[in-house]
């Protein structure tokens, strides 16, 4: 089974504000797209990160073969709880999802 980061040519993370996470999947070719967006699905990652499925947006963007994917984060960016200050280094659990 290959995992999402194979069909992805860009998959990163980064702040949407302080208060949310997004992430890029960017594709090599519509193909791929298709097939990630016919399994890629909202409880994956809310188990993945911890979230409520209803919490998370999924937005496919066809034209330019890519999908964005935005949630609350857990702590606001920049406080003391907070362990990743611009929120670029929280896609590996996405990437690692098998589909």
């Amino acid at each position: 089974m290959k995992k999402l980061i194979d069909y992805t040519k860009i998959l990163r993370s980064k702040n949407a504000g302080p208060l949310f996470i997004t992430f890029d999947l960017i594709f090599r070719s519509k193909e791929d797209m298709d097939y990630v967006e016919k399994r890629l699905f909202k409880k994956d990652i809310a188990k993945a990160y911890d979230v409520e499925e209803e919490k998370i947006d999924i937005i496919s963007y066809g034209v330019v073969n890519s999908i964005k994917i935005t949630f609350p984060r857990k702590n606001i960016s920049g406080s003391l709880a907070d362990n990743d200050i611009y929120g670029c280094q929280q896609h590996m659990p996405l990437a690692n999802i098998e589909l």
